[in-house]
């Protein structure tokens, strides 16, 4: 779906997906009766699929928020949501949408006119995400790819909520992830834990941590910026051959065999013209961070003291779980 200007944008609408049972209608129940989620207008609730958990119409009726249900993704179509808009003239939609019909189908849709998404939140049972991922990756994959947050609920401090949380960092690095616990509440449960030493200097990155030093710079910069770390990557070439930069990553499974990504950061040095695209390098770098016109923000930016040539990893390709 193309996405018009957030200044066209007449009804926007608040996407909230996950899987059967995985906390949507809690959340959804929970939001339309905070303070801050308040108007006089209509808002118009679309549910795509009926939870063990129902909504309560009368709460719903009191918070000006109507409820409509699609069954079938046939019928999830433009001219039922302009139907919807004709009946009800909303001011704003919660769209509860069914991720097996498919995000991607929704995020093509052609979208009544002056309708767009402005916010995407996927809902998680953290005590089933393994599952989820060993059944489901690629749907899953898909619905996280462009959401602005992924709450996990559910939780305990027994789960490997990093490795959830690098699972989801990987395919959509500036998505907000939150857990919460059994009892619904935000909790301190997770605490990021290191697999190497920062206050080594060099920061010695082994080969199975990429992963997690890729995620956890770009997350937390005032961890790292300052500091040397030394780590084997591929190098990736700019299309500038006099370019004073390369970016040595690794490539990381986001769903399957089949759908990869090449993750690392830029590297600023002298030496980066004499590089070979896609030859393997130990790179000893400063980190630092700044704005960068390819990443469009703010990110780290290594600065090389030494590359040396050397030959790849057992394992080439990066796994989050």
């Amino acid at each position: 779906m193309m996405q018009p200007n957030e200044n066209e944008i007449d009804i926007p609408i608040y996407l909230i997906t996950g899987f059967l049972e995985g906390g949507k209608t809690s959340f959804i129940n929970f939001t339309v009766q905070q303070e801050y989620f308040q108007i006089e207008e209509p808002t118009l609730l679309i549910a795509c699929e009926e939870g063990e958990e129902e909504y309560d119409t009368s709460l719903l009726k009191k918070h000006h928020t109507i409820l409509e249900v699609v069954e079938n993704p046939e019928d999830f179509t433009p001219d039922l949501l302009k139907t919807f808009e004709m009946k009800y003239k909303p001011d704003r939609i919660i769209l509860e949408y069914n991720p097996l019909w498919s995000v991607k189908r929704l995020e093509e849709m052609e979208m009544p006119k002056g309708w767009g998404i402005v916010q995407h939140i996927v809902t998680v049972d953290g005590s089933s995400f393994q599952l989820y991922m060993n059944n489901m990756k690629s749907i899953f994959m898909e619905m996280v790819k462009n959401a602005d947050m992924v709450m996990f609920n559910r939780c305990t401090a027994d789960l490997p909520l990093a490795n959830f949380r690098r699972s989801i960092k990987v395919v959509n690095p500036g998505a907000e992830i939150l857990f919460e616990d059994q009892s619904g509440e935000l909790t301190d449960i997770f605490e990021d834990s290191l697999p190497y030493d920062l206050e080594d200097n060099p920061v010695l990155i082994d080969d199975v941590d990429y992963g997690i030093f890729y995620v956890d710079a770009g997350d937390h910069p005032e961890r790292y910026e300052g500091k040397t770390v030394k780590f084997k990557g591929m190098v990736l070439k700019s299309r500038d051959v006099a370019a004073g930069f390369f970016v040595p990553g690794r490539m990381a499974m986001t769903c399957c065999a089949d759908d990869t990504t090449f993750i690392g950061y830029i590297c600023k040095s002298p030496d980066a013209k004499k590089l070979v695209m896609g030859q393997w390098v130990m790179v000893t770098a400063e980190v630092g961070w700044e704005y960068v016109d390819t990443y469009r923000e703010e990110g780290p930016v290594l600065y090389a003291s030494e590359i040396k040539p050397c030959d790849p990893p057992k394992s080439e390709m990066v796994y989050f779980n």
